[in-house]
């Protein structure tokens, strides 16, 4: 077979061109598509359902239906400001560049179409978080706000894929000027503080004011970020490298003698502590929309944050609620509030929720937490306690059967020594 001819020049030259057609890549990105891998462990996770937001799912056949309502909620928005139209869209115009440089893959929109997409997605989000946080701008033929709609909606903003750059966001807001005398007197209208109100659906838990000052708030990326920021971890801690990620179930270790105690912090959920064999959980309430939410922050944390603390508190909770009879014990401790079908359900949440997910041995943050529970479970003298203790020490009577068997055997043995003493003096 003879040689084909190449002219390598014109290789070259191709090379070149496509070279030129390469999507920079940016520092700046911080919106993703998430992973096959992971989309096909649960697609409805990571896909919204009802709104589009940004340009990853603009145009989405199943999502044209509330096409119109961000209309509405764009003119209402405009009402409200008595800002120009063009004024706005100037904002967006001078930052195209900025907020495509957010997304980590290149956007096929022309400018124009980019430009609108883009405000009526920001100005549908201000809108939207303002009626949430005050009843009194709900109008009462709202269709998103019914009982469905307005979860639903919710679950979209916080999904990686669906998100708006929170700078933009800011300034818009800022630039809107809105008349806030509807909060009343004592409350000033910022992104800041209807960021906090529509958050409590997430941490209805735990306390976030103290997160989200304006310094954080400032570097904020986006709805997803704010999980990621609001859920750090108060202080680094001293970790160690584990051999394996294995440790005892909370049956096992309740049958090893340790004492459950659900945590008292309200400030977030890594305070999971182990000392003198109580083991200290702060509460968790699981739902429904539990699984999207650890799914979009974890792949976002996977992908952007250098730790991976929400991935860890995940994989930590899966080490214990290994079958139904661990999540009941949770319950019944009250470190686990659980809204779903049952504890097989949230056993299933858990495993599921690691699968795909890479974890860093030497840096998991439960590290010192997890070689101590596995050293407590090798002592024999805790089991043999904690045995004592479920076997003959169960119930009040019990104690008080065992003490009067004991007082018993003393006084039988006083007694026997007495006889021996009495023959012997005889």
């Amino acid at each position: 077979m003879g040689e084909t001819w190449i002219d390598i020049n014109e290789v070259a030259k191709s090379l070149r061109e496509e070279f030129k057609a390469l999507y920079p890549l940016s520092d700046e990105s911080s919106i993703y598509r998430v992973p096959e891998r992971l989309r096909r462990l649960n697609d409805k996770a990571y896909t919204p359902q009802v709104v589009s937001i940004g340009p990853l799912h603009h145009g989405s056949q199943q999502l044209q239906a509330i096409e119109e309502h961000k209309r509405r909620y764009l003119q209402d928005f405009l009402q409200r400001t008595k800002v120009n139209m063009e004024e706005f869209l100037k904002t967006i115009r001078d930052r195209e560049k900025k907020i495509r440089d957010c997304y980590a893959e290149p956007i096929s929109l022309t400018s124009v179409d980019f430009v609108k997409m883009v405000f009526a997605d920001a100005a549908f989000i201000i809108e939207f978080l303002l009626r949430y946080s005050f009843n009194q701008l709900k109008k009462h033929n709202d269709p998103i706000f019914n009982r469905w709609s307005i979860i639903d909606v919710t679950l979209d903003l916080w999904l990686l894929e669906n998100q708006l750059p929170f700078f933009l966001l800011r300034e818009l807001f800022d630039q809107a000027c809105i008349d806030s005398s509807f909060a009343g007197n004592d409350h000033r209208v910022t992104m800041i503080t209807l960021t906090q109100k529509f958050s409590t659906f997430i941490f209805q838990s735990f306390s976030i004011e103290d997160k989200l000052d304006e310094n954080i708030f400032s570097t904020i990326e986006h709805f997803v970020d704010v999980i990621n920021v609001c859920l750090q971890p108060p202080d680094s801690v001293t970790k160690k490298t584990l051999k394996a990620l294995k440790a005892p179930s909370a049956t096992e270790l309740h049958h090893a003698g340790v004492k459950f105690l659900a945590g008292s912090s309200s400030k977030n959920l890594f305070e999971i502590k182990f000392n003198k064999g109580v083991l200290e959980i702060p509460r968790l309430r699981i739902v429904k929309a539990t699984e999207p939410l650890f799914r979009n922050v974890m792949a976002f944390e996977q992908r952007r944050s250098p730790h991976t603390y929400i991935t860890d508190y995940v994989n930590m909770m899966e080490l214990l609620v290994i079958s139904p009879k661990d999540v009941n014990l949770l319950v019944r401790k009250e470190i686990i509030e659980n809204w779903l079908s049952g504890g097989e359900a949230v056993t299933s949440l858990f495993h599921n929720l690691i699968k795909e997910t890479p974890t860093d041995l030497s840096d998991f943050y439960f590290s010192n937490v997890v070689e101590d529970l596995n050293s407590y479970c090798k002592d024999p003298w805790h089991q043999w306690k904690a045995t004592l203790q479920e076997e003959y020490f169960k119930t009040p009577w019990a104690v008080v059967s065992i003490i009067a068997a004991v007082i018993l055997l003393v006084l039988s043995f006083i007694q026997a020594v007495c006889s021996v003493l009495q023959v012997v003096s005889m």
